[in-house]
């Protein structure tokens, strides 16, 4: 069945009370000075990115920071999904909750009512759902019939997923395009905010800048505990805040899952006053802090490929495919379960051409954008780890070098507050005669924190009031740099 009709069944079946709600918008964006443009004019071009291009001019200022906004489809077609992909979500959603009303139903396949309803009516015709009573607002409680049950079943042995509708690779593609870090361009002002209360050298900032700005990728190298893994992870603020990425793409049948939560902080827009609300959203996508994800020692290859979950039939996308538009920080790097050599083979071509190659579960080979800033952290000699090949396509290799002495002391000023201990000048003195002067100690980055996060424990557990001393130096030092 085409989609086309289905759409104009929607039209022509929007309720009074919207009719009226969208009168009351459109004269309040007269007011306020905003273009109200028709349907028409607002669905993007066919090679476009979905965006918004009618919504209220509050929206307008509070979304500012990103040129992309998912708009919410018109019509299956201009969803990109066919009626037989959303029938498959609907019927294993209510073969797991028993029945649904058809704006629940909408609500979890993340598709306007509108879209939805007609198909509902169509998959009664059909016979695969009933009628379980009136629901409010012109809609229906939904059951499925013996025939829609046993269809449902059909669908969940191939996969279970009954979440939001997938979005098309090719509106993904748009979109990592649109909200790519190379379109970014962080000043040494973003990099200051990005890096605060972090104590660094203008050298240092100088030279990390050029490499963030560049959106491509950089080694950070040098002794541990100066603080290499927290400055890769904290760049991602240097560029803008948020992005939208899709809950899940559909490609030939597949379901990849995007959004992880695990990896992914969801920032929920505000809550609508009034009438100015953000319906016009399409729900499929979710907004999110532009995404920072660490792997460490635990990476391995299957952790760089689509990976297919046998037991549900749902495929998860791979690690630098959930870190696009954001940063991926590879840490302690030469140190991966997986050979060095088997992740540069990997990566070599993509970090070049700025895209991958995955293979689905049904043999199909999908292109995607390969767009993130990409860190190799390591307390290693870049060259002793990869070939002059590789260190061509990085083009950033920055030493994070030890703090001064002066460095050194300002952590302590810095930090005894922080953590309510009472700053003691002299105790720092004679903690950096005795315990680093006098052995040839190297200074790091996390070694004040360290130190007096002992102190505390010490002063905790004698319940005395916290300060520095250095009969309490003494002891600190004596169990951190046992075995160092």
């Amino acid at each position: 069945m085409g989609t086309t009709p289905l759409a104009g069944q929607s039209a022509s079946r929007q309720s009074s009370d919207d009719k009226k709600l969208d009168e009351l918008v459109e004269r309040l964006h007269r007011l306020v000075g905003a273009r109200t443009v028709s349907v028409e004019e607002s669905r993007p071009p066919q090679q476009e990115s979905p965006r918004i291009d009618a919504l209220s001019s509050k929206s307008l200022e509070e979304w500012a920071e990103t040129d992309f906004v998912p708009i919410e489809p018109e019509s299956l077609e201009d969803a990109q999904l066919t009626e037989s992909e959303v029938e498959a979500l609907i019927l294993k959603f209510l073969l797991n909750t028993g029945d649904a009303t058809g704006r629940q139903i909408a609500d979890q396949v993340k598709l306007p009512f509108k879209i939805i309803d007609p198909l509902m009516r169509r998959m009664k015709g059909d016979r695969l759902v009933v009628h379980r009573s009136d629901a409010p607002m012109n809609d229906y409680v939904y059951e499925l019939t013996e025939l829609g049950r046993e269809r449902a079943r059909r669908y969940a042995e191939h996969c279970t997923y009954f979440g939001a509708a997938p979005v098309s690779l090719r509106d993904y593609v748009a979109s990592v395009a649109v909200q790519s870090m190379t379109k970014q361009r962080p000043t040494r002002d973003d990099l200051r905010r990005a890096l605060e209360g972090l104590v660094i050298s203008e050298e240092m900032l100088n030279r990390l800048g050029p490499a963030v700005n560049s959106g491509r990728g950089l080694f950070l190298y040098g002794a541990p505990g100066n603080g290499k893994t927290t400055i890769a992870e904290r760049v991602t603020a240097a560029f803008g805040p948020y992005i939208w990425i899709p809950r899940a793409i559909g490609v030939d049948g597949e379901i990849i899952r995007v959004f992880d939560p695990v990896n992914h902080f969801e920032v929920p827009l505000p809550d609508p006053e009034g009438l100015l609300d953000t319906r016009h959203i399409d729900k499929r996508w979710v907004r999110i802090r532009r995404p920072t994800i660490v792997a460490g020692g635990e990476l391995t290859m299957s952790a760089l490929e689509v990976t297919l979950n046998t037991s549900t039939g749902i495929c998860e996308a791979p690690l630098q495919m959930k870190s696009n538009c954001g940063t991926l920080v590879i840490d302690d790097f030469g140190r991966q379960r997986m050979p060095i050599r088997e992740l540069l083979n990997r990566w070599i071509v993509p970090l070049e051409r700025r895209y991958d190659f995955l293979n689905l579960p049904n043999g199909k080979k999908i292109t995607v954008p390969f767009d993130q800033l990409i860190i190799f952290s390591t307390n290693l000699e870049p060259r002793e780890l990869v070939d002059e090949a590789f260190l061509r396509r990085i083009p950033y290799k920055i030493e994070v070098i030890d703090p001064s002495e002066e460095q050194f002391r300002q952590l302590f000023r810095i930090l005894a507050p922080q953590l309510g201990i009472k700053f003691n000048e002299d105790a720092v003195n004679y903690l950096i005669e005795k315990h680093y002067k006098a052995v040839g100690r190297p200074f790091r980055f996390c070694q004040p924190r360290d130190l007096m996060l002992q102190v505390l424990h010490y002063c905790n557990y004698l319940q005395i009031t916290p300060e520095l001393k250095p009969e309490y130096f003494d002891i600190a030092v004596a169990n951190y740099f046992s075995v160092m």
